[in-house]
């Protein structure tokens, strides 16, 4: 039973399909597109635990698998304790549904290196901590996805804003937020961190991401690191996952300035920024996930060729959607589109990636930015 119905979900699903398995998808509004390739689909809101418990003891489902953060992640816990296996763990879903609860882990528990932080529950301890830790920083909510209500904080002048913003992109009853040091980076990465039921933690070569609005834009593999940067930023992020336990793909995020990595982020699931493994590496992230997850072997992962990501995004609001220009886009050698089915746009909001490999990291990183381009949406609104 997939708990999220989004575009990793539909592709968790196609691996899942691949490997003879049933599944259950579930969102909160229909025709999600993960729905569209699964075998069954449920509506239900997954903050609403009594339902999502009734939900999963109708079928019974083997494993339950988070796949985004607006969970009832108590009921979770409740419901691993009667005995259905959540991946990867019901406390790891729990501990990373909020911003708060992994940064103490990884920080004060763990003792890995992370941003300079602090909490704020109001606009006036938001403005105390701000002068605390400087201008610019960066003010998250403790709850919220794909960037959603994140905003870097330049001045004083900008605090009153940044808070509204926060509070327009929190998820769940949350009115607290993040305030972290702008760390000054060379480059933000992903390191897919894969654990196993019986086997060692294994890692995908890190990803290179530029993020814009907090979002993922592009992403590409590999990334020009020293083995001393690679080995430093594995160390903590299996030293975090193991903590988490469970089995299955992590998604563990790192600022990588010039003289250290540092931990920022973690979601126990696959990331949005590994989309560009489905035409990078010989297994992708989702596959690498549903092999974790039903203990099957892993004998390697490995890049065949640089590849990149970019994302295809909507402009505007509208209730039905089209694309033009997927021709052109895919007249290129070695570019791949993805379109997620989505029936609804909204701005900024991602319809779809273009996915390439290319000789060089340069090279893919070009071809997946123009064919991105190259697909147009265009929009018919109901009267």
């Amino acid at each position: 039973m997939l708990l999220g119905s989004g575009e990793l979900g539909k592709e968790v699903v196609i691996a899942a399909q691949r490997l003879g398995n049933t599944v259950i998808a579930v969102d909160r509004y229909a025709n999600a597109p993960a729905m569209q390739v699964a075998d069954i689909a449920e509506v239900v809101s997954m903050q609403d635990g009594d339902a999502l418990e009734r939900l999963v003891k109708r079928h019974q489902p083997d494993y339950v698998v988070p796949e985004i953060e607006a969970i009832r992640t108590s009921k979770l816990l409740d419901l691993e304790r009667q005995g259905f296996r959540v991946i990867p763990t019901a406390a790891a879903t729990n501990y990373t549904m909020n911003r708060d609860r992994i940064r103490e882990l990884a920080h004060s528990e763990l003792g890995v290196r992370t941003p300079r932080y602090g909490y704020a529950n109001d606009l006036a301890s938001l403005e105390s901590i701000s002068q605390d830790l400087g201008f610019p920083n960066v003010v998250k909510p403790v709850m919220s996805s794909s960037g959603k209500g994140q905003s870097v904080v330049r001045s004083p002048e900008e605090v009153a804003e940044a808070w509204e913003y926060a509070m327009t992109g929190s998820r769940g009853e949350s009115e607290r937020v993040i305030v972290e040091e702008f760390i000054n980076f060379e480059v933000e990465i992903t390191l897919l961190t894969l654990r196993q039921w019986n086997g060692t933690t294994l890692f995908c070569p890190p990803i290179g991401h530029r993020q814009e609005r907090g979002d993922y834009q592009e992403s590409w593999q590999p990334v020009g690191l020293s083995e001393a940067k690679i080995t430093q930023a594995q160390e903590m992020a299996k030293t975090v996952t193991s903590a988490l336990g469970g089995a299955g793909i992590f998604g563990v995020e790192f600022f990588v300035t010039q003289d250290e990595v540092i931990f920022s982020e973690l979601s126990p699931r696959p990331h949005d920024t590994g989309m560009v493994t489905m035409i990078s590496q010989n297994l992708n992230e989702f596959e690498l996930h549903l092999r974790a997850i039903l203990g099957l072997p892993i004998p390697k992962i490995e890049v065949l060729s640089p590849g990149a990501s970019t994302v295809i995004l909507s402009d505007r609001h509208s209730d039905t959607v089209f694309y033009e220009g997927v021709d052109e886009a895919l007249a290129e050698a070695d570019v791949e589109i993805r379109l997620f089915g989505k029936e609804t746009a909204r701005p900024y909001r991602r319809m779809g990636v273009a996915l390439a490999k290319g000789d060089t990291i340069e090279q893919a990183r070009q071809k997946a930015s123009r064919a991105a381009a190259q697909v147009r949406l265009s929009y018919v609104d109901k009267e």
